[in-house]
């Protein structure tokens, strides 16, 4: 199975002034397009030929000799969930029961924000921050480098990308201002929601 670079949600300038269409060709179009490319190469003669990206990742996981395997095809994974993430209509706030479920296990909107951040910021070097559901509750982790909320048997729900080129060419290294415009005008709440589990 060849795998190819998802299409963007929305155009390449759509997300600016808080993301720029500079952060984005060269996130998604060079940093994206790698991953794509390198788990291609990977994947030729190899028992995951035909697998999808998921199969791979669960199956790869944890095992150093498919570590770049892993790698790449977590990461093309992890990349085009973030792009959903993301909305030129984002911020606000949840609706619904996503709201209600945010609500119970924060209890407001606002300290799920100061959590998830927190998460965001004590990601040392490379990684996620993720809201994820697990059973019928919600829980924030983050991960680093590659690694997915999935290979734990959480369903994951919300990504922060807070690997450096994720906001380098436009906060440089100001990560907390990065996470506040994520979280006040980025965050697609519809898509998050979508996400939940019955």
């Amino acid at each position: 199975m060849q795998h190819t670079l998802p299409k963007l949600p929305y155009a390449l300038d759509a997300l600016t002034p808080h993301i720029s269409k500079e952060t984005l060709e060269l996130h998604y179009g060079k940093h994206h397009q790698t991953y794509v490319t390198n788990l291609n190469k990977l994947l030729v003669d190899s028992e995951f030929a035909t697998a999808s990206l998921e199969e791979i990742i669960l199956k790869t996981s944890g095992n150093s000799d498919f570590a770049g395997l892993f790698n790449n095809a977590a990461q093309v994974w992890n990349h085009t969930f973030y792009w959903h993430c993301l909305s030129p209509n984002g911020g606000g706030e949840p609706t619904g029961t996503l709201k209600e479920m945010i609500e119970k296990k924060f209890g407001s909107l606002e300290t799920f924000k100061a959590e998830f951040k927190t998460a965001c910021l004590t990601q040392f070097g490379s990684g996620w921050a993720w809201l994820v559901q697990e059973g019928s509750s919600l829980k924030i982790v983050k991960t680093p480098n590659a690694e997915t909320p999935m290979t734990k048997g959480l369903k994951p729900l919300l990504t922060c990308d807070v690997w450096e080129h994720a906001y380098y060419v436009d906060y440089q290294n100001r990560r907390p201002d990065y996470v506040d415009t994520f979280l006040a005008h980025l965050v697609n709440w519809d898509f998050v929601a979508q996400q939940l589990d019955d």
